[in-house]
């Protein structure tokens, strides 16, 4: 399996809006942390969460966490 490319070392941080989006799995897109199809061609593809309410959220960024696709701090171990 590969690996994804860490695109950062800390967790993106931001207010959602309830609904369907998006989360970058290969770490490849332009648009961190949401899927711009930069996965196109690899074996990743991205994931769809949804959220039921407007809420703030810290999106894992380094691509390793073990609660996708919001952060659990394994950016630090890496």
């Amino acid at each position: 399996m590969a690996e994804p490319v860490i695109a950062d070392t800390k967790p993106v941080v931001m207010e959602l809006e309830a609904g369907d989006y998006f989360w970058c799995t290969c770490g490849q897109s332009s648009k961190q942390p949401f899927c711009n199809g930069a996965h196109q061609g690899t074996e990743f593809t991205p994931m769809k969460f949804t959220l039921e309410e407007k809420k703030q959220v810290a999106l894992c960024a380094c691509k390793h966490t073990d609660n996708t696709p919001f952060c659990d701090g394994s950016h630090s171990k890496l």
